[in-house]
């Protein structure tokens, strides 16, 4: 079993394509939706936690694919710039999952990317801009 999070991102045409129904029902695929900014006619973009056997997994993705929406795999919801950040603590009074979080002994940002939810608010927090989305895999081919 493995477990990866991954970014849906919907053509307005596709919005309400049953698809999360179709990843649980024809994959057997366990999904967890961390965010999801969903509207008739509009882009539609989900989050993702899928859990299932790999070739699953992977059926999955072509199916999604298929469907025409974009289907990328996030190796980290958010890439944190250590250099850049002055460790303020902005991010972490926005941050839903805790994944930002400050080390108070030593006045340090600590981050957790296997708990973040990529909603992306800690983005616009931050006043130095030393985080930004960490996507892995590249954008379906149109």
């Amino acid at each position: 079993m493995s477990q990866v999070k991954v970014f849906l991102k919907f053509p307005p045409a596709r919005v309400s394509r049953p698809v999360t129904y179709h990843l649980v029902k024809d994959f057997a695929l366990k999904i967890n939706i961390l965010r999801a900014e969903v509207a008739v006619n509009k882009v539609g973009e989900l989050v993702l936690d899928i859990e299932g056997r790999d070739e699953d997994i992977e059926k999955a993705a072509a199916f999604v694919k298929g469907e025409g929406v974009e289907f990328r795999v996030i190796d980290s919801a958010v890439a944190w710039d250590r250099e850049r950040c002055v460790h303020c603590g902005a991010c972490t009074a926005v941050c839903p999952s805790g994944a930002l979080a400050m080390d108070r002994a030593e006045w340090r940002l600590v981050f957790t990317p296997a708990d973040c939810y990529a909603c992306d608010v800690c983005l616009k927090a931050c006043p130095v801009r030393a985080i930004s989305p960490g996507f892995d895999g590249e954008p379906a081919a149109e």
